[in-house]
């Protein structure tokens, strides 16, 4: 089932999400739900508390990457313990549509989260994968991409952005 998407300046979008407790249907329904919507709307990720659901998960799906590791990738629980190198990357984000800036992160991350069954999962994630895990990452404590850019530009993008914006 195709979930709405929240956008920005959506209040719910600044809420820190809850940790997950419960690894059942509900849950796995929610994921394959996000992932569904993520794909319609043309994503490589998408985290619950952008549909309105307040919990530490997240989804990346790379499979029409051309390079690099592809797959979907469940996150529920994650927490990113390190994190080495730098790397920029034009990000945009489906719950501030229209908008894309280069961000900087970290180059290369280790996760350890759960699975869908509750099951301890590590990872380690480099380029692309790794700014997507951060990007989704971000949302469970409710920060959009906009606020890692410099002043000026995050700025720029509000004033765009308040152009678009319909309140």
């Amino acid at each position: 089932m195709r979930l709405d998407i929240l956008e920005y300046p959506d209040k719910r979008l600044r809420k820190v999400s809850e940790a997950v407790t419960r690894f059942d249907a509900d849950l796995a329904k929610l994921l394959d739900d996000m992932h569904e919507t993520m794909l319609a709307s043309h994503g490589i990720g998408l985290a619950a508390p952008q549909v309105d659901r307040p919990i530490r998960a997240f989804i990346v799906d790379l499979s029409l990457q051309e390079e690099g590791p592809r797959g979907r990738y469940e996150f529920v629980n994650p927490r990113i313990s390190e994190g080495t190198g730098k790397i920029a990357f034009d990000e945009g984000c489906l719950s501030v549509p229209g908008v894309g800036e280069s961000v900087n992160r970290k180059k290369h991350i280790r996760v350890d989260y759960q699975d869908r069954t509750g099951k301890a999962q590590v990872l380690q994630a480099e380029d692309l994968l790794a700014v997507a895990i951060q990007h989704e990452y971000d949302h469970l404590d409710g920060i959009l991409f906009v606020d890692r850019l410099s002043a000026i530009k995050r700025a720029l993008v509000k004033r765009k952005l308040g152009r678009q914006v319909t309140l």
